[in-house]
Order: structure tokens, then C-alpha cells, then sequence
């Protein structure tokens, strides 16, 4: 069985992608197979940092591994304010948060089945965030 050039690309860029994460210790990495399901990209890692500034630093050390190793200029939105920091890569998008605002949006209930998150343990009842208590 041959892979598609694309998703060989693909499968490479996610590569390079976890390592950089690991590499800046960015926490709760999540892969998300989007094939099939989007046509935004074949893949979406949600992770978080620390802080404001590891978001950041995790999100712009990304952008610099990605160039390095694939040739490829990815697209850096919300670095300023560092706490949600989106990371295009054409074919793989990267959301990079702060604990605090990745529990509020809660991005893994959108993108996941009920089964995916019991498998990763996440509480799969209803969003944990009350609008009515801010």
C-alpha cells in the first residue's frame, strides 16, 4: 500500500511539528486526524503552556523548526497577546494556549467523538464553562 505524496508531506511536517512541541515542553499535546472531516488541513495539535510568554516561545520555536526543516513559512496569529497562539502550516494547524483559555474554548469537544475523548479521558458531559457566572 503507497501513501499519497500529500500525506507523506503531511506525516513528515507532523513530525518535525511534535518534536518542536517536546522539544519546548509544551503540555497536553492532542493530535486531531482532520482527513476526511476538513478540508482546513490533515491535521490539528491542540497544547498548552505555562504562561503567556512559553506560549509564545512554543509557538514562534514551531514557526522557526517548521522553515528549517520543510522550507515553509508558516502563518503566526495572536503571538502578542499569548494566550491563544494559532500556528497554519498549510496542512497542519497548531493551537498553542494557556490552560485557563484552552478549558474555556475547549476546542478538543468540537473536533473530537464522545469515544476519542473517553479514550483520552476527558469528561465528555456537557462544557464545564457557565457564560451566566462571569
Amino acid at each position: 500500500m503507497s501513501t499519497k505524496p500529500d500525506t507523506a508531506k503531511s506525516d513528515a511536517l507532523l513530525v518535525t511539528i511534535l518534536k518542536s512541541l517536546d522539544d519546548m515542553k509544551a503540555e497536553d499535546v492532542v493530535q486531531i486526524d482532520l482527513r476526511g472531516m476538513s478540508e482546513m488541513g490533515d491535521y490539528m495539535i491542540i497544547c498548552s503552556g505555562r504562561s503567556s510568554r512559553q506560549v509564545a516561545a512554543i509557538a514562534q520555536n514551531l514557526v522557526t523548526d517548521v522553515k528549517a526543516a520543510h522550507r515553509r513559512n508558516a502563518k503566526l496569529e495572536g503571538k502578542s497577546a499569548g494566550d491563544w497562539v494559532l500556528v497554519d502550516t498549510g496542512d497542519i494547524i497548531v493551537h498553542v494556549f494557556r490552560p485557563e483559555v484552552r478549558e474555556f474554548y475547549q476546542l478538543e469537544k468540537m473536533w473530537l467523538s464522545p469515544e476519542e475523548q473517553a479514550e483520552r479521558g476527558m469528561p465528555t458531559g456537557p462544557s464545564t464553562h457557565d457564560p451566566s457566572a462571569e
